[in-house]
């Protein structure tokens, strides 16, 4: 018996009211920061998180000191940032397209614990920390390989404690004296995360790629995001037009509660792990109860 057939008495009525909506019905899942939280990655605006003032693409493109504290800081923050694990909401997402449940993921997060997790199809919205590319030549390098780069030509770049991570995998260093910021090797060009920084837009490939998940699905979950950016309500409002059932699971307010069908106000961890055991079919219970170990 699923949490559907009437065994979930101690499920909260939100999360009874969003099983039954999305019951026999394919999902996209779009998910924020608040997704990998359980990870040991900080989200944005959560409760307890600092103001932050992310760098512009103007800023690093356009001053050597801009570009020379962005790679001190994420340089210093990626070994934490890149041994993060995924936690039991990425795994039941994962486990709900294995199901055939969820017809894929789009995420605003750009630390890859999706595909880590057995994700298969994965649309980064806001890109990857996984890779640099060269704004010249178009090279395009592995962050592990730029990561050894950059030790060996700062052997001294080390911290005596650690700082804060960001939810981009960076922290706020100590100096930037005499870091030699990273080019590119083969025509000594401008390097650049493949992310999409604050004021850039989101290519529209991608956003093309993520609006035909929800346009091909028969409901849309929202995890872990607060909405604040624009590219989760456009799609949300894609939803809202095709008339399809809209979950919001969150801790707080999200910009768009007043729009969403059932709202969880609820870890994301723990409501995804629901889901996937109330959806999945008969008899998978044991592995949502693994996911939560």
């Amino acid at each position: 018996m699923s949490l559907i057939d009437g065994a979930a008495a101690d499920v909260p009525e939100a999360l009874s009211r969003a099983l039954r909506v999305l019951d026999g019905r394919t999902l996209t899942i779009l998910t924020g920061a608040g997704v990998s939280t359980d990870s040991g990655i900080p989200d944005y605006r959560g409760k307890g998180a600092p103001v932050r003032r992310p760098m512009t693409a103007e800023q690093f493109l356009g001053r050597d000191e801009a570009r020379r504290r962005y790679w001190v800081g994420s340089h210093l923050g990626w070994r934490r940032f890149a041994s993060a694990e995924p936690n039991a909401g990425h795994r039941a997402i994962a486990a709900l397209e294995e199901h055939g449940i969820a017809t894929g993921v789009i995420t605003q997060n750009v630390d890859g614990l999706h595909v880590r997790a057995g994700s298969r199809r994965v649309v980064e919205l806001h890109g990857t920390m996984r890779r640099v590319f060269c704004t010249r030549c178009g090279q395009v390098f592995d962050r592990r390989d730029l990561s050894s780069r950059v030790e060996s030509d700062n052997p001294w770049l080390v911290t005596t404690h650690e700082l804060p991570l960001g939810p981009d995998g960076d922290v706020t260093p100590e100096t930037t004296e005499g870091f030699v910021v990273p080019d590119c090797s083969v025509c000594a060009g401008t390097l650049k995360p493949d992310v999409v920084f604050f004021g850039e837009y989101i290519p529209s490939e991608k956003f093309r790629e993520a609006e035909q998940l929800v346009l091909g699905s028969d409901a849309l979950v929202i995890a872990g995001s607060s909405l604040v950016v624009n590219s989760g309500i456009r799609l949300l409002e894609r939803a809202r037009r095709r008339r399809i059932p809209i979950v919001i699971i969150n801790r707080g307010q999200t910009r768009a509660d007043a729009r969403a069908t059932v709202k969880i106000d609820g870890g994301t961890s723990e409501a995804l792990t629901a889901l996937l055991e109330g959806l999945a079919p008969t008899g998978h219970r044991e592995l949502a109860s693994s996911l939560e170990r």
